[in-house]
């Protein structure tokens, strides 16, 4: 069963033309239909089903430049600067602190891992550091263990998920944008191979650009325009338990994660286990996830079952006058792996013993948006022009989503862009770069 999530008001009538249309409601999308409204732009944001619906209300909640790819520093240094203004500028409070995060360390292998982090993360480090003995015990109060170490970010924070993106579209309705749920775009129609409009289930939308911000849908989407888009999912588990007394902030360890919520609760994962499930898309991209799969493997469990066959029903082909597999699956709404949480929350209850002085509330899945490099297109796409793709964030979306809308609405406009675009081109794929990551945690 979904989080529940902050409803969002679509608007009224359907415009026939706009300047920009995006596709997508989660914390990419609004985050773009943001910053383009806020600019003066006509959009229009089209969502299949509700605003946040899928992985964008899901997540853990992180806002943390710790431990990313170094090809992303750049970017979540600038969206942090916009979450420390977001409730100002959303006019409601979505959650975001600055309550710092850390990553615990079991064995000098792993101390040696972040210290190594630390090392390529260079300048944008910041206030990132090790911590070990009393200040990591002040950190963890309650806690039965001590870790060897940890490292720690206390500008790093957290936010609700399921405040985030809603408030942020309605934030970019009251600057004109136009948001439209429960309405699937099927595909895009092009004159000269220049896009011209969008047709959705509704009927078309004459427009310039285009921005695809689908999420784990984008690969499926990009297929029926001739675009290799190499992109799986990966299912994530989370739960969140009532309100308790118990450690500040965030932190990751080998057998459980948590986040401290705003209504007093945390959300709770295991730090080292998803599932990935194997469908027709495994195969077509199983040369591009290979490298990461050596990496990776061992923190991933393989299943082929009924997703493989559901996957494989949506890839049929479709025209633009007929019902897509985005109408068909309104929200992708993955039941949890529940012995991974019960793996996590078991480990968590035998470090804080406080824990057990509640209830689980609620257990939900979801499905992240990989990339074989770990690392997000955010991007135009040459053989399209007016197509412009932001997805594939693996994981790391959310924190991110603030500053990857004001770099799509840059690319959109033309603008200077708030971050160097290069490192996130969908050239990549195909330009002869080595395609693997480097050194994010």
């Amino acid at each position: 069963m979904r989080p529940p999530t902050e409803t969002v008001s679509s608007n009224d009538v359907m415009p026939r033309q706009a300047e920009v249309v995006i596709i997508g409601g989660g914390i990419i999308g609004v985050s773009t239909a943001l910053f383009l409204a806020m600019s003066g732009v006509p959009v229009v944001l089209c969502e299949k089903g509700e605003i946040a619906g899928e992985q964008s209300s899901r997540n853990w909640g992180w806002v943390r430049r710790m431990g990313r790819d170094p090809r992303e520093l750049p970017l979540i240094v600038e969206s942090i600067k916009i979450w420390e203004g977001l409730s100002r500028t959303l006019g409601e409070d979505v959650g975001f602190r600055q309550s710092g995060i850390m990553y615990a360390c079991e064995s000098a292998e792993e101390e040696a891992q972040r210290e190594d982090w630390l090392k390529a993360a260079g300048s944008y480090r910041l206030d990132t550091h090790m911590i070990a003995g009393q200040e990591l015990t002040d950190r963890m109060p309650g806690a039965s263990k001590l870790w060897r170490s940890a490292l720690y970010t206390p500008s790093d924070g957290r936010a609700e998920p399921q405040k985030a993106a809603p408030a942020m579209a309605r934030a970019a309705q009251r600057h004109g944008a136009v948001i439209l749920q429960q309405c699937a775009v099927r595909g895009i129609e092009k004159t000269a191979g220049q896009v011209t409009s969008v047709v959705t289930e509704r009927g078309s939308i004459e427009c310039k650009t285009v921005v695809l911000a689908g999420g784990i849908w984008s690969t499926l989407f990009c297929r029926s325009l001739g675009i290799r888009l190499p992109q799986l999912g990966v299912r994530a588990s989370v739960l969140r338990t009532g309100p308790l007394e118990g450690p500040p902030g965030a932190a990751w360890t080998a057998q459980f994660a948590y986040r401290k919520r705003l209504d007093g609760g945390y959300t709770i994962a295991n730090g080292s286990e998803n599932r990935a499930e194997i469908t027709p898309d495994s195969f077509r991209f199983f040369k591009d996830f290979l490298p990461l799969l050596r990496i990776e493997g061992r923190h991933l469990q393989l299943r082929f079952g009924r997703p493989f066959f559901d996957n494989w029903r949506l890839s049929r082909p479709w025209t633009l006058d007929e019902m897509s597999p985005f109408e068909r699956v309104r929200t992708l709404d993955p039941d949890p792996v529940e012995k991974t949480l019960d793996k996590a929350y078991q480990a968590l209850v035998r470090v804080f013993p406080q824990f057990r002085e509640t209830k689980i509330a609620q257990q939900w899945g979801g499905m992240i948006d990989a990339m074989p490099d770990t690392v997000p297109v955010i991007s135009p796409i040459e053989d399209v022009p007016g197509l412009i793709v932001g997805t594939g964030f693996s994981g790391h979306g959310f924190g991110i989503g603030p500053g990857a809308g004001r770099l799509l609405a840059d690319l959109a406009l033309g603008r200077q862009p708030i971050a160097d675009p290069s490192p996130f081109r969908h050239s990549r794929f195909y330009d002869g770069s080595a395609i693997a990551p480097l050194g994010g945690v």
